[in-house]
C-alpha cells in the first residue's frame, strides 16, 4: 500500500500478521458421585469456567481435579471444620469442593496472573452461597516464597493448632519437575504442627498423572525429596479416566491413571 504521494506506508514496510482473537472460554461440568442422603450438603453439580487457553495450563479440568474432587467429597472429615490450602489451584475445583463441605476457611491459589485470578474468583462466587463467600479466599502466589501473606488470610484463634493449614492440596502439580522444592517448602512452612494425638493430623494430598510416561521417574523424584525433608509419603488412591490426549506418546494406562499420595510429618 502507498500513501497519497506514492511512498511505501509504514504498514507497508513493517508489516505483522494480525494476531489471532483469544479462543473463547470454555465450561466443565463436574457431577457430584457420592450419595447426598448420607451428607450434610446438597450440591449435585459444579460448573467451572475455564480460560479459553494459557501458558499454564489454566484451559484444562484434569482428570487429576475430578479425582481429587471425589476423593474430598468422600473424604471430608479430614477438613471440615478445617483450613485448606490449595496450591496451583487452576480452576479451584478441588478446593471449592472443601469449601461446599464444611471447611472453616478455604484460600486457593495460583501464579498471580489476572486472567488466571480473575476465573478463579469467578468460579468461587458462581458455585459458593453467600453464606460460604467469606470463608473462600482467592490469592497470587509463587511456591516457594514467604507464606505469612497466605497465613494472614486465616482468622486469628481458630484454637486447633499452631497457626497453619490443616489441609494443603496439590492437583497435577508434580510435573513440574524444577519446583519441587519450591512447593515442599511451601508446604513446609504453611501446614499446622500437630499437637498431640491426633485422629486426622494436617497433611498434603497430591493427586497426579505420569502426562509424559518418559519422565514418570522424574514425576516421583518428588516423593523421594520429600522423604528426605522428612515427610512420611503413603498412597491413597488409583483412579481410572479416559486419557486426556490419546494422541500423546507413550503408555495409555499410565497417561490414564490418577495417583494420590498422602503426606504427614512427624515433627
Amino acid at each position: 500500500m502507498t500513501d497519497d504521494d506514492g511512498e511505501l506506508a509504514l504498514d507497508a514496510v513493517f508489516t505483522e500478521p494480525p494476531r489471532p482473537p483469544s479462543p473463547p472460554s470454555t465450561a466443565a461440568v463436574y457431577t457430584r458421585e457420592v450419595d447426598d442422603t448420607k451428607t450434610r450438603t446438597d450440591w449435585t453439580k459444579i460448573t467451572i469456567g475455564l480460560v479459553g487457553t494459557h501458558p499454564l495450563w489454566g484451559h484444562y479440568l484434569w482428570n487429576a481435579a475430578r479425582a481429587f474432587a471425589t476423593y474430598l467429597d468422600q473424604n471430608a472429615h479430614i477438613y471440615q471444620d478445617r483450613h485448606v490450602l490449595e496450591l496451583g489451584a487452576g480452576s479451584g475445583l478441588p478446593g471449592i469442593v472443601t469449601a461446599l463441605n464444611g471447611a472453616r476457611n478455604v484460600v486457593l491459589t495460583d501464579y498471580p496472573d489476572a486472567e488466571l485470578l480473575a476465573n478463579l474468583q469467578h468460579n468461587v462466587e458462581a458455585n459458593t452461597p453467600d453464606t460460604l463467600r467469606d470463608r473462600v479466599k482467592v490469592e497470587g502466589y509463587i511456591w516457594g516464597h514467604h507464606v505469612q501473606r497466605l497465613l494472614d488470610r486465616l482468622p486469628s484463634g481458630h484454637g486447633m493448632s499452631k497457626i497453619g493449614f490443616h489441609l494443603i492440596i496439590m492437583s497435577d502439580l508434580i510435573f513440574n519437575h524444577s519446583q519441587h522444592e519450591a512447593l515442599l517448602n511451601t508446604c513446609e512452612h504453611a501446614l499446622a504442627s500437630q499437637i498431640g494425638d491426633c485422629v486426622n493430623p494436617p497433611c498434603v494430598l497430591v493427586f497426579y498423572t505420569h502426562h509424559r510416561p518418559r519422565l514418570a521417574h522424574r514425576d516421583m523424584n518428588f516423593f523421594q525429596l520429600a522423604q528426605q525433608k522428612g515427610w512420611t509419603c503413603e498412597e491413597v488412591l488409583q483412579r481410572k479416566y479416559p486419557p486426556m490426549f490419546p494422541e500423546d506418546p507413550g503408555d495409555e494406562e499410565m497417561r490414564s491413571t490418577v495417583y494420590g499420595w498422602r503426606l504427614t510429618r512427624t515433627a
